[in-house]
């Protein structure tokens, strides 16, 4: 699930087991839904630009994946990302139109997505802003942010939202070719979200227990 995405689809009787998804599909899916919704997607393609993690090495050595081996905070290292595949599960009509990489880069944390997207209509980047920010101050109130500050990715350090979108970045090539620039905090931003995530199954006992039978007003 993606807090401001689908949660709202969150079942108590059949979804037993539940992901909040990674930092970059977080940022991704809110991004992606909006396009969506409002002008349809054909294709897209996405590129992190994302924080080396504590996953890589921090001096060169032998590994099975020889760029994964390479010395984290010394090298931009190309590396493979899950977030498209996993926002076509969330984002269902995307599924299959989406792929992506990742480049893991120096800095400790504050991490920045590239998304271009091959749209169903023609659009300015007017339109796409627009889209966005009625996004940010309706549904995804709190987890989508329209900025037109000239933020670096130390700027996004401690931002709670899942997705800050760089307005001045906005580029549309032919009509219906949109590159969307969006920036996130991969630690904090993400931890919110499961909080979040966490507080709203909560408010959604399973059938059956303690919680669910309090909420009906039904004897323990």
């Amino acid at each position: 699930f993606v807090v401001g995405v689908n949660e709202d689809t969150f079942d108590p009787g059949t979804h037993h087991i539940v992901s909040n998804a990674s930092c970059t599909t977080n940022c991704l899916a809110p991004v992606a839904k909006v396009l969506s919704d409002s002008f349809g997607v054909e294709h897209l393609m996405m590129t992190t630009i994302h924080a080396y993690t504590s996953s890589q090495a921090l001096v060169d050595g032998p590994t099975r994946k020889r760029r994964r081996g390479r010395a984290a905070a010394l090298s931009i290292v190309p590396s493979t990302s899950g977030a498209t595949r996993a926002t076509g599960q969330v984002i269902t009509e995307l599924d299959g139109r989406m792929d992506g990489m990742a480049f893991r880069v120096p800095v400790e944390d504050g991490s920045v997505t590239d998304i271009t997207a091959v749209l169903g209509r023609t659009v300015t980047a007017t339109e796409v802003n627009q889209a966005l920010e009625r996004a940010a101050v309706g549904r995804m109130r709190g987890v989508l942010r329209v900025t037109s500050e000239a933020l670096v990715s130390r700027d996004v350090i401690g931002d709670r939202h899942s997705s800050i979108v760089d307005a001045e970045s906005t580029l549309v090539l032919g009509d219906r070719v949109v590159k969307v620039v969006a920036w996130y905090d991969n630690e904090w931003g993400y931890s919110a979200r499961l909080v979040d995530l966490a507080a709203h199954i909560a408010d959604h006992p399973s059938p059956g227990t303690p919680e669910s039978r309090r909420s009906r007003g039904a004897s323990p």
